[in-house]
């Protein structure tokens, strides 16, 4: 990849614990990543029906985890009270989900490859894998986070299976000083700013107040999926750029997009 110019920062605003690998690559670019993570992940309010679906297990078909977060609060309630059925195929929506899966012992992961038609780690790529076509009749689970969106239920159920969800983690506002990024973007530092979901977006923009959002017109804004980008628009971004699914893609649309044009 292209060196970035000294002192370029990339904020990075995945929720805590999910920025490693990319922050490594962005590091490979010659940048300086900034964590900034604008959701957290949190405990369920209720556990007891993730309990109760994580006793019934056997009676499903399919497990899918629809991001990392609901792969890594889903295993770690489900290795402290059971095994994984032998039976039970995973799956997730992306690759970060399925490393996430890789750490509790688990390979034979579903993942959705990006085509010219479906191109992003999201739920239209999940449901046009060969795997989802034929579920009629089958059993399936899905652990999820609070709220989203219901197409992947919804779609699985028109097609004949019997879908089950269950919310495994709950996401909030951090509590988080936005000193150091404001300082950052006052001295000229930021490079861009990476984005991984709307709601963290808009999470950003409370977090960061007025300056932040007027910081954020300004600067180059990375986003792996059309939808994020469309919202980043809407709020009055003015440099909004589409990266494609993936570390890779988000660290190489920063190193051809951003460092180049800077540099």
């Amino acid at each position: 990849m292209n060196t970035a110019p000294a002192g370029r920062c990339v904020v990075i605003t995945r929720p805590e614990g999910e920025s490693q690998r990319l922050a490594a690559l962005i590091r490979d670019a010659g940048g300086e990543p900034l964590l900034f993570p604008v959701i957290a992940i949190q405990d369920a309010a209720d556990p007891a029906p993730l309990d109760e679906t994580i006793a019934r297990l056997d009676d499903f078909d399919l497990a899918i985890f629809i991001s990392p977060s609901a792969a890594g609060k889903a295993m770690t309630r489900i290795t402290t009270r059971r095994a994984m059925p032998a039976a039970l195929r995973c799956a997730a929506i992306g690759p970060g989900g399925a490393r996430a899966l890789a750490r509790f012992g688990i390979r034979d992961v579903i993942v959705p490859e990006p085509t010219q038609q479906h191109p992003a780690n999201d739920s239209e790529s999940l449901l046009a894998t060969a795997h989802l076509q034929n579920v009629h009749g089958k059993r399936i689970v899905i652990f999820r986070g609070d709220g989203g969106r219901e197409l992947l239920r919804d779609t699985l159920a028109a097609r004949g299976a019997e879908v089950h969800t269950v919310t495994c983690y709950r996401r909030a506002v951090p509590v988080l000083d936005p000193a150091p990024l404001l300082e950052a973007w006052a001295r000229g530092t930021v490079a861009a700013v990476i984005i991984t979901s709307s709601e963290g977006l808009r999470n950003l923009c409370a977090m960061t107040g007025a300056t932040g959002v007027a910081h954020l017109c300004e600067t180059p804004i990375i986003a792996p999926h059309p939808r994020i980008a469309q919202s980043a628009r809407t709020l009055g971004m003015q440099q909004v750029l589409v990266s494609g699914a993936g570390d890779e893609a988000l660290a190489q649309t920063v190193a051809r997009q951003v460092f180049v044009s800077s540099g």
